[in-house]
């Protein structure tokens, strides 16, 4: 059974791009365009994995991890991927709640080798 991934960010564009990385490697993607949306999507399904972006409206990144991590939603790892890429940003996703922190544009290898990391059973 295919791995599902919830992939959150604001950009039809950035979606789409990692939504065709993760199908062509044989995982099964789900949507959200902001947070709060991702979060009502945590609370009615199960997901594997999340990957979110930080900058975002109605609910942040940060955010999002934070409420999820405070049982809003299940407890999978989170993956932040964003163009924030000061220490400080990283810092912030860690103590959010994010398993790790990655630059956009992330490298379809780079991508691929972590969320396999993480969703390994």
């Amino acid at each position: 059974m295919a791995k599902k991934i919830l992939i959150v960010d604001d950009s039809l564009t950035v979606r789409m791009y990692h939504k065709q990385i993760l199908e062509n490697a044989g995982y099964e993607t789900d949507e959200a365009e902001n947070g709060m949306e991702a979060l009502e999507k945590a609370q009615l399904n199960k997901y594997d994995l999340f990957l979110v972006d930080i900058n975002m409206p109605v609910l942040d990144g940060y955010s999002f991890v934070k409420r999820l991590r405070s049982g809003e939603g299940n407890l999978a790892p989170v993956i932040m991927v964003s163009t924030e890429s000061d220490a400080k940003d990283i810092d912030i996703s860690i103590k959010s709640g994010a398993s790790l922190h990655l630059i956009k544009p992330v490298r379809p290898d780079d991508l691929l080798i972590n969320v396999k990391i993480l969703t390994a059973s």
